[in-house]
């Protein structure tokens, strides 16, 4: 005989499925909530899925079986392919009318990006690094979209995304060269050793050696020392990647802070212009402060990897990169009100209105601090829940059978996660009989004619 579920009577919405959501409704769902998940994508993983470095097959295996213990849960409802937001599906106000959730919870990750707003920086040949990531990633709005890359590709940032995108094109695109470009120095780079790996045999270690001198006064007036610098930087250059050789050229240029993409007369680009700086105290913290001098980086291609913004079309107040964030210390859960949105015009909090995840904090972490980002906003929700007194009717499958009404009544083709399995299934099906370790569509059409559906 088996257990029957635990039933809060409490209907609970959440948009996104990436990390952050998907942990985070196994939540809400022990403590016994309905919860229907809405996603943008047809399948669910977001960051997971479309993010992570395409070959990496092992890890994300690893994370889409605890994804596909949670979304069998009877009391998870997935549907994916619906889109969020103003001029969208549905909008937040539209889901409030008709599902009256108890709550409504937005994981949908940082889907806006950022820029300097430089001179230049719309020109063709200027990319943001999460659309050439979800292009190499196959997600269906990017995967058939034209990038133009060039041979020589100057990337602004030097974190993890960067090395992500260095390794695209060093071992995929194999162009001339790459130029990774920093405002700070060498010790204030953000990536891992891990990770730098897989570009490290690529790097010119001449050039570095040459560009670390170029610095060598400002990092020494803060103490920073030559000689440590280049072991810590050449320490992998030794390890061969496992995709083989490559004929780019890896090159930094530190202390260079981007004022304009330089174009030609045709409007292509030509170069990045940098202001040189130097490094000053700020705080507790080292930050870059320009000199007046400026210098020209010879590239033909340019790509932001300086993290992500929040989609302000979604229907949520927004400061900076950000969903505004109750500033005010919950009296009675201390740091709940880091997750509660909060209405700067009113001066009051949303009720029932959360974020989690790199919703509430944009392009923060990976998938580890996602997921323990995504189970500490659902405890601040179940414990808000505590608190609330459930609809009593209708019931939370009436709503559900009034929500799928309305899809169907705009010709929106909702996604079921049986529908998924079915998907995945048949992929895992193509990748065996093409004798690969991964296959996957990169168009919506082609998931849909799959799953028994018209584009």
């Amino acid at each position: 005989m088996t257990e029957e579920l635990k039933r809060s009577g409490h209907l609970v919405v959440t948009i996104g499925a990436g990390p952050a959501g998907i942990y985070g409704v196994r939540k809400l769902a022990e403590a016994g909530h309905e919860v229907i998940v809405l996603n943008r994508d047809i399948k669910p993983g977001g960051l997971v899925e479309y993010g992570i470095y395409f070959n990496k097959h092992k890890l994300k295996e690893g994370v889409r079986k605890q994804f596909r213990q949670i979304l069998v849960d009877p009391r998870i409802h997935y549907h994916g392919h619906i889109q969020i937001g103003e001029a969208a599906d549905l909008t937040l106000a539209k889901i409030q009318e008709l599902l009256a959730p108890s709550a409504i919870v937005v994981a949908a990750g940082a889907q806006g990006t950022k820029a300097l707003g430089i001179p230049g920086d719309h020109a063709e040949g200027v990319y943001h690094a999460k659309d050439l990531v979800y292009h190499y990633n196959g997600l269906p709005q990017f995967s058939r979209r034209d990038f133009r890359i060039g041979e020589r590709v100057a990337i602004i940032g030097v974190g993890n995304v960067m090395v992500d995108l260095a390794h695209w094109l060093v071992h995929e695109k194999k162009i001339g060269e790459v130029i990774a470009v920093a405002r700070r120095g060498p010790s204030q780079r953000a990536y891992t050793d891990v990770e730098i790996q897989a570009v490290a045999a690529n790097l010119d270690q001449d050039d570095l050696r040459a560009e670390l001198e170029r610095v060598r006064p400002a990092l020494e007036a803060v103490g920073e020392d030559r000689a440590r610098t280049t072991a810590e930087l050449t320490r992998h250059c030794g390890v061969k990647s496992k995709e083989g050789e490559s004929p780019t050229r890896l090159r930094f240029r530190f202390l260079s802070s981007p004022t304009e993409v330089v174009l030609n007369s045709a409007g292509q680009v030509e170069a990045l212009r940098v202001e040189q700086t130097i490094l000053v105290e700020r705080g507790s913290s080292l930050a870059a402060k320009g000199t007046g001098t400026f210098v020209d980086i010879p590239c033909d291609t340019v790509i932001f990897a300086i993290g992500d913004r929040v989609d302000e079309k979604l229907g949520l107040p927004c400061t900076g990169t950000e969903y505004v964030r109750n500033p005010n210390p919950d009296p009675l859960h201390p740091g709940d009100e880091a997750y509660q949105v909060y209405d700067p015009a009113s001066g009051t909090i949303q009720e029932g209105l959360f974020v989690i995840g790199w919703s509430r904090s944009a392009s923060d972490g990976v998938v580890g601090k996602a997921k323990l980002d995504g189970e500490r906003g659902m405890a601040a929700v179940n414990r808000y829940l505590e608190g609330v007194a459930p609809a009593p009717s209708p019931s939370p499958a009436e709503r559900l059978a009034r929500f799928h009404s309305l899809l169907e009544s705009r010709g929106v083709r909702a996604v079921t996660y049986p529908e998924v399995q079915k998907l995945e299934a048949h992929e895992r099906q193509v990748a065996a009989e093409k004798g690969i370790e991964a296959f996957k569509y990169a168009t919506n059409e082609e998931m849909l004619t799959v799953i028994g559906a018209s584009a």
